[in-house]
């Protein structure tokens, strides 16, 4: 796993497209865990109706499935460089243990969420408090999952989060979970890890 601290997501996107073009069918999967200074990102399904409005923070047009969301420090950001293909999983399987690798470490402090049927993510009560989307090309996917821990909320204000007007969103903090960002991070890279090789087991 590589640990990369505050990454410009720009800079995070290119290095996350460079790693899947170049890869081989031996390449090791990775996981990085990051976070990014404040940027707005959008899908390739995102409408421009759900877009920032009147916000001075970027806006980046990128290649994940999904609508539109907000990155900033606090939200730690776990992404998944896998060869899917390589082992035997669905984008729609993989997408669940996403969910639960999320789900997973809410529960382990006390905090039980959810998955919501049509809509991706994570949900604590009504409110959204993990994000994810992923794109896969020749079998090995990108992009990932990102858990609100501590952060600056207010930029969710300004848009539809994940095209979906006037939803909640939470962070861990305000659910009384002390734990920090690196420390969520770990665990939940630790609690998709475990998964992953249940998968491989039950193949």
């Amino acid at each position: 796993m590589r640990r990369l601290g505050l990454v410009e997501y720009e800079a995070a996107y290119a290095a996350m497209r460079d790693f899947t073009s170049k890869r081989t069918l031996d390449t090791p999967d990775e996981f990085w865990l990051l976070q990014h200074p404040p940027v707005y990102t959008t899908g390739l399904a995102g409408r421009d109706a759900h877009l920032p409005r009147n916000s001075a923070i970027a806006l980046a047009r990128i290649d994940r499935g999904g609508q539109v969301t907000y990155h900033g420090p606090g939200q730690v950001v776990l992404y998944t460089l896998l060869d899917l293909a390589r082992r035997q999983l669905k984008i729609r399987s993989f997408v669940a243990l996403l969910e639960q690798a999320v789900i997973d470490t809410l529960a382990r402090h006390g905090v039980a969420a959810t998955r919501k049927a049509g809509a991706p993510g994570v949900y604590v009560g009504a409110a959204k408090i993990a994000a994810l989307g992923l794109r896969v090309r020749g079998g090995r996917c990108y992009h990932g999952v990102a858990l609100n821990v501590d952060m600056d909320l207010t930029p969710f204000l300004a848009i539809d989060p994940c095209g979906y007007p006037g939803l909640a969103v939470t962070q861990t903090r305000n659910l009384g979970i002390g734990a920090t960002v690196e420390e969520l991070g770990e665990q939940m890279a630790g609690a998709l890890r475990a998964l992953l090789e249940q998968h491989e087991q039950q193949r």
